[in-house]
Formats: structure tokens, C-alpha cells, sequence
């Protein structure tokens, strides 16, 4: 995230950084410290937040077991909100299941969307090309080589955007953090 954080700052935001243990700790648990995080982030306003991948499926779960949270706006980055494809075909077999770690559930079968969702918008990248490609061939098109567009939809996000870029290119990518700095000023509808 350390890219698209410097892009931010240059935005004017203050992007704190939230890495989480996937393999070693549950989603409830990186769900509840991230909630954690938001609320000491809190006594300067509403917290947005910015997610990537796994990232935006530890956020919505955050925010629908702590609907209270003070979240101001949400933006997901190639998150798989309907479960991975990718992730199926890794479960799937046991030498690589390890990798998906506490976040198995999670990967494969998406997100649990919360009852009321902040401003959100979406965004997924079009450019095939990434390690996703070579675990799964038949990934759904248009996807970004790791998640499939369609494995990105979000019911009740208010603004979506679909980029030529790979999954990791979508924190490398300066038209990616143009739009998420003009969502975060301006919002849009939930």
C-alpha cells in the first residue's frame, strides 16, 4: 500500500498503514483490531478507508460487526467481496491451501455486506496478467490476472470504476489514486 499511501499524502490525506496477519489470526480478529484502529483514529473526524484485495473483505466484515464504527468513506481495491475464484482453485489443492490460512472462509465464499454501507466506491482492474492467471486459466474476464471484475461487485456502492490495470497495479496506478483522492474530498451517494 506504501504507493498509493505516498499518492494520498500528496492528496493532503494522512494514510495510516493497517497490515494484518492473514494466516496466523482469524478475519474476526483483523476485523475487530482494525475497528480498533478506526476508533483511536476517531477523536480527528470520520476515518476512510482504503482496502486492497483481502484488505476490503476484513473492512466490510469490520463494519458489519461494528455497524457503529466511524467510518466516513469506504474505497475496495480488487477485493474479491464475492469470494475468489483464484482462492477455490488454491483450496483445492493441499499443498498450496496453506497459503490462504485463517482467511479460507473468507476467500471463498466473500464478504458478509453490511446492513448500511458508507459512501464506497469500488474499484477493479482489467489487466490480466498476474499469478492468478496461472492457478485458475478459466478466470472469469474482464479481471485483474487475480480477481475477476464480477468477483468485485458491491451492492449499495455508490461509485464504480473499472481500470486497464493488474491487482498489484491498482496501488502503483496514479490514475487509481486520483479517483480514490477525488471520492475521499467529494463522496458520493452510499
Amino acid at each position: 500500500m506504501l504507493p498509493l499511501a505516498a499518492r494520498l499524502r500528496g492528496c493532503g490525506f494522512r494514510p495510516i498503514p493497517c497490515s494484518y496477519p492473514s494466516v496466523r489470526c482469524t478475519p474476526a480478529d483483523n476485523a475487530r483490531a482494525l475497528g480498533r484502529l478506526v476508533r483511536e483514529q476517531a477523536v480527528h473526524g470520520k476515518v476512510h478507508l482504503v482496502a486492497h484485495s483481502l484488505g476490503g473483505l476484513i473492512a466490510l466484515l469490520a463494519l458489519r460487526e461494528q455497524p457503529d464504527l466511524p467510518v466516513g468513506r469506504l474505497v475496495l481495491l480488487g477485493s474479491p467481496v464475492h469470494g475468489s475464484a483464484v482462492a477455490r482453485s488454491l483450496a483445492g489443492r493441499r499443498l498450496w491451501r496453506a497459503l490462504l490460512g485463517q482467511a479460507r472462509t473468507l476467500l471463498l465464499s466473500g464478504a458478509p455486506v453490511p446492513s448500511a454501507l458508507p459512501p464506497t466506491m469500488v474499484v477493479a482492474g482489467t489487466r490480466s496478467i498476474g499469478m492468478g492467471r496461472l492457478i485458475h486459466r478459466a478466470l472469469a474476464r474482464p479481471n485483474d490476472g487475480m480477481v475477476s471484475a464480477a468477483e468485485t461487485a458491491l451492492p449499495g456502492a455508490g461509485e464504480r470504476l473499472e481500470v486497464p490495470v493488474s491487482h498489484t497495479g491498482l496501488l502503483f496506478s496514479r490514475e487509481v489514486a486520483r479517483a480514490v483522492c477525488r471520492f475521499l474530498r467529494e463522496g458520493g451517494p452510499g
